[in-house]
């Protein structure tokens, strides 16, 4: 079944024959994000599972310019323990020196590693939980077949021999993992879904009618790192085509901060555009819920291409239409909810932009289809159900 992933079916697996609760342990640096706890309190909502989630105290983004400290905020029914971190910042070479202690306490029968299999943690987590006879699933974004240096390549190949099963997060990774030689079970499954509770259109959000050309204001909005890759400089390319009521909102941080300032400047759009550092994840829905269209322009790199877009299903879920380039997952995610280009193309971006801008109705369609498709593939609650699934065939 080389390329295929394994079909999730829900059965009365035979842990529940067992006199205690299966007990699994998450390790996850991910998940010190307040928002994505929401998928921890409905993954420990299941029957029969006891879950306990590691957590640094902090991430060092070093790829992105930030730091994302702990948050606290869905913590019901599983325990959440802070656990030091090494080399904290670097994504391949950090890890938990303490964490054989946790696994000696909980003796969990599964071990879910949130990690690439190339990465240190994820080798070094591996080793002692199967010396606890636990069974392991890894974590994959990776949707490019990459070859890296020793000992990296050395660590991905143990873990690819080792590990009980993978869970990828878009439909490439699962091909990765294949050419290159992992047998095992294989389920794809974004790594969380939203809240659509939280996620969900205010009450307060703008009115579309009379905007455009003459009308009220535009405002378009991008939420993330400011890299190359992500493309942000084609959206501020695209915006000086159109008229001067439509307005850039920019929320996040990282090392092209001051080239797309100065090219915002370059282009006449100073007044134009705002730059505002990210928001705690809780505040996203306030953030997304003042913009008329939400745009993900990323654009593919040698080393790069759009992992999944979760700022796109975070848009969807409040009711803003989106429009994202066709860099990796990103057309998969949007599906017919929303409007796609080629990626680097800046007057394809503004004849999108135009189109949301002067089609009412248009606008309104897409909020509700975004909506709709949240609520059918991305919510906590169904990515929770898919994982415990994947659990059950351990």
């Amino acid at each position: 079944m080389s390329g295929q992933a394994h079909s999730l079916t829900f059965f009365l697996p035979a842990f529940l024959l067992y006199s205690r609760p299966v007990r699994v342990l998450m390790i996850s640096k991910a998940c010190v994000v307040g928002a994505y706890q929401r998928k921890l309190e409905a993954l420990a909502a299941c029957p029969e599972l006891s879950l306990t989630v590691a957590v640094p105290l902090e991430w060092r983004d070093e790829r992105g310019g930030g730091v994302t400290r702990l948050e606290r905020v869905y913590t019901q029914g599983y325990e959440l323990v802070v656990e030091p971190m090494a080399f904290n910042g670097n994504f391949h070479l950090h890890y938990y020196p303490r964490i054989e202690k946790l696994i000696a306490r909980v003796r969990p029968d599964i071990v879910h590693i949130d990690e690439e299999p190339y990465n240190l943690a994820t080798w070094h987590i591996l080793n002692i939980a199967q010396r606890y006879h636990a069974k392991t699933v890894f974590f994959s974004w990776q949707n490019l077949l990459r070859r890296y240096p020793f000992p990296f390549h050395w660590l991905e190949r143990e873990v690819l021999r080792r590990a009980d099963a993978a869970i990828v997060g878009n439909r490439e990774a699962l091909e990765v993992w294949r050419t290159k030689g992992f047998t095992g079970p294989m389920y794809v499954i974004p790594q969380f879904g939203v809240d659509p509770a939280l996620f969900a259109p205010s009450p307060m959000r703008p009115s579309p009618i009379g905007r455009g050309d003459g009308g009220e204001g535009f405002v378009v909005g991008y939420a993330g790192r400011l890299v190359v890759e992500k493309g942000v400089d084609v959206l501020l390319r695209a915006v000086a085509r159109l008229p001067a009521t439509v307005q850039v909102h920019i929320r996040g941080g990282g090392p092209e901060m001051l080239a797309l300032r100065r090219l915002t400047n370059e282009l006449g759009l100073r007044e134009r555009v705002r730059f505002d550092p990210l928001v705690p994840s809780m505040q996203m829905p306030a953030f997304l819920n003042q913009l008329e269209a939400l745009v993900l322009p990323s654009r593919t790199r040698p080393n790069w291409k759009e992992q999944f877009g979760r700022v796109l299903v975070e848009a969807m879920a409040c009711g803003v239409p989106v429009i994202g380039s066709t860099s990796g997952e990103i057309p998969n995610v949007i599906g017919e909810a929303g409007l796609i280009f080629p990626e680097g193309e800046v007057e394809a971006l503004a004849a999108h932009l135009r189109a949301l801008i002067n089609d009412v109705a248009l606008c309104e369609r897409f909020a509700r289809l975004g909506r709709a498709r949240v609520l059918t593939h991305y919510t906590h609650q169904h990515i929770a159900a898919q994982t415990y699934a994947v659990y059950q065939s351990l």
